[in-house]
């Protein structure tokens, strides 16, 4: 569901996407905003799906949105989360390629949805924008290559402690301490790969420990250097 009242103009949504669009010329953002706005995307809503055709890429302004992939037996991997100020969808675009991954909206998200051939036709007259974007694009890889280097040497309980960690690195914490998004325990599994069962008694274990405090799906680090020598995460 789209709603229109109280939202960023299109300008202010580019402003606010961690100055990927610093470098284009007025005429190039009159180009992206003209006859556009930022929406609403509700909670649950899906931006791309994996396997399909993408159209557009989406500057997001606020909320969060994650990234996932899912298995033959329906089994949901996280790949990435992304919130205010990151771009989603532009490698796709890039690549003319279906999307590899859904991105569905888990925190009520304003984004300005960006035609693809808007972006390929200011990469082509703009260098330094095409090369910021190949900067990020290559950045993004690099995280991932190190997820499945993490995956496939460190144990479930170091896994588990360097999440919590990069959450806290991502999404900051509120006023209380709690880091700022609530994830379900088979979330919490999906991105350590492991079985939420692990999940469950990895985090009561940590929370005996006192390294971290739980309140529901809420979770806030009160030992972040144990966590970080438990990960190997510095």
């Amino acid at each position: 569901m789209r709603q229109s009242q109280n939202l960023p103009t299109a300008k202010e949504c580019l402003q606010s996407c961690n100055g990927i669009f610093s470098h284009l010329t007025p005429e190039e953002i009159e180009l992206i905003t003209y006859d556009r706005k930022c929406e609403v995307y509700k909670k649950g809503s899906i931006l791309f799906q994996d396997g399909k055709k993408i159209t557009n890429f989406y500057c997001i302004h606020s909320g969060i949105v994650k990234k996932y992939k899912t298995g033959l037996e329906g089994k949901e991997q996280i790949i990435s989360f992304s919130q205010s100020g990151d771009i989603i969808g532009y490698r796709t675009i890039l690549s003319k390629e279906l999307a590899c991954a859904t991105a569905k909206v888990i925190d009520d998200v304003k984004a300005l949805p960006i035609p693809g051939e808007i972006l390929i036709q200011i990469m082509e007259q703009n260098s330094q924008f095409a090369i910021d974007l190949m900067r990020l694009a290559c950045k993004e890889l690099g995280d991932a290559h190190q997820f499945l280097t993490n995956i496939a040497q460190k144990s479930v309980r170091e896994r588990l402690a360097e999440v919590l960690v990069k959450l806290k690195e991502i999404f900051s914490v509120d006023q209380n301490g709690f880091i700022k998004v609530m994830l379900t325990r088979e979330e919490v599994a999906s991105l350590v790969g492991t079985a939420t069962e692990s999940v469950i008694r990895l985090l009561s274990e940590f929370k005996s420990d006192n390294y971290i405090e739980m309140n529901g799906r809420r979770i806030k680090i009160l030992n972040e250097e144990r966590l970080r020598k438990v990960s190997s995460y510095y």
